[in-house]
C-alpha cells in the first residue's frame, strides 16, 4: 500500500512540475524582446563616450568613485539614477543612462558638479517614462 501511495504522489509531482514548465515556456515565448538597436548603433560612434573610455588616471578614477558614492547614498534617486554611467576623462565627467525625471537628471548632474576635481559635466542622461 505504501509503495502505491508513493508512486501516485511521485506521478502527481512529475505531472505538476512538467505543467509549470510548459506554462513558463509559453510566457517567455510571448514576451517581447527589448529593442535597443538604435542605442547600440549610436554607441558605436567614436564621439559617444562609453564605460570603456574611462580614464585610468588616479584622479579621474577617484572622481568617478566619489560621484558613484554620492549617487548611491542618495535615497531619493531611482535605481536607474543610482546606476548612471559615469565616465571621467581629464576631469570632464560624462553622465549617461536612463533616469525617471528631469528633476532626477538635474540632481545627478548637480552632485557630479560638486565633486572635487570636476572641471565640467556633460549630462547625457535620458528621461524615460
Amino acid at each position: 500500500m505504501k509503495i502505491i501511495t508513493l508512486l501516485f504522489l511521485s506521478a502527481v509531482l512529475i505531472v505538476g512540475c512538467s505543467k509549470n514548465r510548459s506554462e513558463d515556456k509559453q510566457v517567455s515565448q510571448t514576451a517581447v524582446e527589448p529593442d535597443n538597436s538604435g542605442r547600440n548603433v549610436r554607441d558605436r560612434n567614436d564621439q559617444t563616450k562609453t564605460a570603456g573610455d574611462q580614464s585610468e588616471s588616479e584622479a579621474d578614477r577617484t572622481i568617478s568613485q566619489n560621484i558613484r558614492q554620492a549617487l548611491t547614498a542618495d535615497d531619493s534617486l531611482s535605481t536607474n539614477g543610482k546606476n548612471a554611467k559615469i565616465i571621467t576623462i581629464d576631469g570632464t565627467v560624462t553622465l549617461r543612462g536612463p533616469v525617471k525625471s528631469d528633476k532626477e537628471k538635474s540632481a545627478i548632474g548637480g552632485k557630479a558638479q560638486q565633486i572635487a576635481g570636476v572641471k565640467n559635466v556633460d549630462n547625457q542622461l535620458e528621461i524615460t517614462n
